[in-house]
C-alpha cells in the first residue's frame, strides 16, 4: 500500500478498507430521522451507570463491541484504538478501554475527533505500522452541558443558535484488506479562527475551518463538487451549513443539495426542537457509522467526503474572552478501490 501527498492531500493506493462500523445513541437519536440505522438505542441517559460521564464511556464500549461482532473479529484482532470524545483529560475512551486488552491513542480534535482518528488511522495502516484499526468518538448530552454550559437544573434558555450535543458513539474498523467501502484520501485540517467570541454559535465558528479544507481537498485533488455523490460536513448545524454553502459557491465551489451536514441528519429540528442541529463528537461518528457506511454498502452513493468540524475552546478559554479557534479534517470512502 502507497500513500502520496499532494498539497496537504494524502492518497491511498489500494485504499484502506471499512471492515465493519457501529453506532449506538440515546433517546433523543433513536427518535431522530436516523434511529432505525442505529445499532442499539437506550433510552436511559445513564446507560445503566452511576453518572454520565461513566455512561459516555459505555456509549464507546457498547459501539466498539458491536463493531467487532458485525466484523466477525475479537479485540485481539485489532492492533490499536485511536479514540476521543469532549470530556476532560477525554475520560470517556480511556475508562472505555481500561479492561481491554488494546493499545490505545487517545485524540483530541473536538466535534472533529472521528475525522482526525480516520485520517491517522489511514496513515497509519498504509504505512505499515498496524494491520487493523478501530476508530471511535462519542459525546453525551448531559456531560457536555455540565462541562461548557450550565448544570441541567438550572434550566437556562438555549439561543437559537445553539446546538444539541448528541449522546453517541461511532466506532469504525479499518484495515488493509476488505471488501469496502475504501478511505481513498484523507487531509488534517489547520486551526481557523475568525473571532467568533459567542460560545453558543459553534456554526458560525467552525464553518470557516471546513471552507479552508474542503477548499484545499478540491485544489489538491482537481476535483470538483460534483464529483462526489455526498458532501457532508460535521456538526455545522443549520448556520454553519449554510454559511459554508454560501462562501465556497461564492469561490467557484458550488455545492448545491449534494451537500449536507451531520448536525441537520441526526435529528428533525422542528419536531425535536434542536434549534439549529445536532453537535458533539458523537454526532458525525454516529451519523458515519450508522448512516453514511451503510448507504454505501447499499449502493446508495458511491463517493463521498467526509469532513467533521470541531470548536477548539473550553470553560476557562470562553471565561477568559478568548475567540474560538476551529479546525476540519476529511477523508473520501470510496466504493471502488
Amino acid at each position: 500500500m502507497e500513500m502520496k501527498k499532494t498539497g496537504r492531500v494524502v492518497t491511498f493506493s489500494p485504499g484502506v478498507s471499512v471492515l465493519s462500523y457501529a453506532a449506538v445513541g440515546g433517546r433523543q437519536e433513536g427518535e431522530g430521522p436516523l434511529g432505525s440505522h442505529f445499532d442499539e438505542i437506550d433510552n436511559d441517559s445513564f446507560l445503566g451507570c452511576q453518572t454520565w460521564e461513566q455512561a459516555e464511556s459505555e456509549l464507546q464500549h457498547r459501539a466498539l463491541e458491536a463493531a467487532l461482532q458485525k466484523g466477525g473479529m475479537t479485540a485481539e484482532d485489532v492492533d490499536a484504538v485511536l479514540t476521543g470524545d469532549l470530556l476532560n483529560q477525554c475520560v470517556g475512551g480511556s475508562f472505555a478501554l481500561r479492561n481491554e486488552p488494546l493499545a490505545v491513542a487517545g485524540l483530541y480534535s473536538a466535534c472533529a475527533t472521528m475525522g482526525e482518528g480516520l485520517a491517522l488511522s489511514a496513515m497509519l495502516i498504509a504505512g505499515g505500522a498496524l494491520k487493523r484499526s478501530a476508530v471511535m468518538a462519542s459525546s453525551h448530552f448531559c456531560a457536555a452541558e455540565r462541562q461548557y454550559r450550565m448544570p441541567l437544573p438550572y434550566g437556562s434558555q438555549r439561543s437559537p443558535t445553539a446546538q444539541w450535543t448528541a449522546t453517541a458513539a461511532g466506532c469504525c474498523l479499518l484495515g488493509r484488506e476488505g471488501d469496502g467501502p475504501y478511505l481513498t484520501h484523507a487531509i488534517l485540517g489547520r486551526i481557523v479562527d475568525m473571532g467568533i467570541t459567542d460560545a453558543t454559535n459553534m456554526g458560525a465558528a467552525m464553518a470557516p475551518a471546513a471552507i479552508d479544507t474542503l477548499t484545499a481537498l478540491f485544489c489538491s485533488t482537481g476535483t470538483k463538487p460534483q464529483d462526489y455523490d455526498l458532501i457532508v460536513t460535521g456538526d455545522l448545524g443549520k448556520i454553519g451549513r449554510d454559511i459554508v454553502a454560501d462562501l465556497m459557491g461564492r469561490d467557484g465551489f458550488l455545492l448545491d443539495d449534494r451537500y449536507t451536514d451531520c448536525g441537520l441528519l441526526l435529528y428533525d429540528r422542528k419536531r425535536q426542537d434542536m434549534h439549529a442541529g445536532g453537535s458533539g463528537a458523537g454526532c458525525s461518528a454516529s451519523v458515519l457509522c450508522a448512516y453514511l457506511l451503510e448507504g454505501m454498502g447499499a449502493g446508495r452513493w458511491k463517493r463521498l467526503i467526509f469532513a467533521p468540524t470541531g470548536a477548539l475552546l473550553s470553560p476557562t478559554t470562553t471565561f477568559q474572552k478568548e475567540s474560538i479557534p476551529a479546525v476540519c479534517h476529511a477523508v473520501v470512502f470510496s466504493a471502488q478501490r
